[in-house]
């Protein structure tokens, strides 16, 4: 498989660029001659605050199966109906959905724009643009976690997500997925570690980069053991000891994920994270999104407000409770 990187070395970033209507990339110089600036330690400088926020879907819609790129014109009109059809602003004569969405669309971030490549999804090993199958096993824990929710949704707080109890919001990962808000991150370095904190709740993973092991197998953590390395101009983060709970999109405790972040324009940082899990996918798969460089804040996140939300989801599970005991004498 050859990595969008070497893509854009081969045909030129600005070439590519150039092609693309989408707003906020300047247009810059071609991949094979960028270079970008060095901190004082001489690594690859990739600091400062980026964001994510792509319509772009994770997995290729059914109506583009054979379709890996779109054309300027399918571009801008799959972003206009995106748009459309994202804006939190439109009301609902169905009651309950109307109630779920909650807040109008100013509060929302789901970007304006696909991906500068222009694909068709996020997904871009298998070539199908879609995540692999799940192995029988991996189908059998997905199907015992589902029942799981269904007979147990909030006997105590253990029962909800890792979200819902503001451990960890999969978006934030790792890996990192854009969302529908707080799609922003940091990249701070120093000589032998680097800082990644995520705008949503907050996450901050500290990856030390001096080659130590990673943490002994019967150490688990909800962000997992991460170790990075340099290779080239790309900084390369291995990550292994994840929690069962965490199940990345189906995935095990043992799932081995491989980020990799290269700068490839002072504007541009191509993110790319490679999931490796036989015991829960067929086969390895991998995702690539361009982030921009933006001047916006890193924002505090506060989680349930002192974490009053799981008062009232565990409250409301009882009042339910109540109500079908008494409906049934």
């Amino acid at each position: 498989m050859i990595h969008l990187i070497d893509a854009l070395r081969i045909v030129g970033f600005a070439a590519l660029l150039a092609s693309v209507p989408v707003a906020g990339y300047a247009q810059s110089a071609a991949a094979d001659s960028y270079k970008p600036g060095r901190t004082p330690d001489g690594q690859p400088d990739l600091q400062g605050i980026w964001s994510n926020a792509v319509i772009t879907p994770l997995e290729r819609p059914a109506d583009l199966a054979d379709k890996e790129f779109l054309s300027e014109e399918e571009a801008i009109e799959y972003e206009r109906r995106r748009q459309e059809e994202t804006n939190m602003d439109r009301r609902s004569t169905d009651a309950a959905a109307d109630v779920r969405n909650a807040y109008n669309d100013f509060w929302w971030d789901f970007g304006e724009n696909i991906a500068v490549t222009r694909r068709t999804s996020l997904v871009i090993h298998p070539r199908d643009g879609r995540i692999p199958a799940l192995t029988d096993e991996g189908q059998r824990r997905s199907d015992a976690r589902a029942e799981r929710r269904r007979l147990h949704p909030s006997d105590g707080p253990e029962d909800r997500t890792l979200a819902d109890r503001c451990i960890n919001w999969g978006s934030a990962g790792p890996p990192m997925m854009p969302t529908a808000y707080n799609n922003n991150f940091q990249l701070v370095q120093t000589a032998d570690h680097v800082l990644i904190l995520n705008e949503m709740i907050h996450d901050a993973r500290i990856v030390p980069l001096d080659r130590r092991p990673h943490l002994q197998t019967d150490v688990r953590q909800w962000l997992g053991s991460s170790r990075g390395h340099w290779d080239g101009d790309t900084l390369v983060i291995e990550t292994t000891n994840f929690t069962g709970q965490t199940n990345f999109r189906g995935a095990s405790e043992n799932m081995h994920l491989t980020e990799r972040f290269t700068r490839v324009a002072d504007d541009v940082l191509l993110y790319e994270f490679t999931v490796d899990d036989p015991d829960a996918f067929v086969e390895s798969w991998t995702v690539q999104i361009p982030a921009r460089k933006t001047e916006d804040l890193m924002y505090e996140y506060a989680c349930h407000e002192g974490n009053q939300s799981m008062i009232g989801i565990l409250g409301g599970a009882r009042a339910e409770e109540q109500a079908a005991a008494r409906s049934s004498d």
